[in-house]
């Protein structure tokens, strides 16, 4: 399995991850350890590392990250953003400006409107690649 492959399991078990916590508070481990248990291809435990990397990244600049995606996200705010789309956007700014090595724009964006195609609405892929595209010029 390739380390884009990886990474991908990595980043839908983050969204999984931070969803979960949204909603029952439990610990990261927990979360992480939950949303693994359901990928069942080969090399997902490869994904871990990066999977609990980015959700503890996410928890630890959670306020930064919320204040940027209020700041691009017209219209909206974060917490009335369906959950799904607000965790792959967590996710994608976490990428894009916090991480130790951060992922270059495009790469993030591309990868959050694929998670977002999988895992959120209809109208998902567009308010996230937006939402992102305006984080990205600015």
């Amino acid at each position: 399995m390739s380390e884009k492959m990886i990474r991908r399991i990595a980043r839908e078990v983050a969204l999984q991850s931070l969803f979960q916590i949204d909603f029952n508070s439990c610990e990261a481990e927990a979360a992480v350890a939950a949303a693994m248990s359901e990928h069942e291809e080969e090399n997902a435990p490869k994904a871990l590392n990066y999977a609990m990397t980015l959700v503890q990244g996410v928890l630890a600049h959670k306020e930064a990250i919320d204040a940027r995606l209020s700041e691009y996200a017209i219209d909206w705010t974060v917490e009335r953003m369906p959950a799904t789309d607000r965790n792959i956007l967590r996710v994608a700014v976490y990428e894009m400006l916090f991480a130790e090595e951060t992922v270059s724009a495009g790469i993030a964006i591309n990868e959050a409107v694929e998670i977002a195609k999988a895992y959120g609405t209809e109208e998902a892929p567009r308010f996230v690649n937006g939402v992102l595209g305006k984080l990205a010029k600015a």
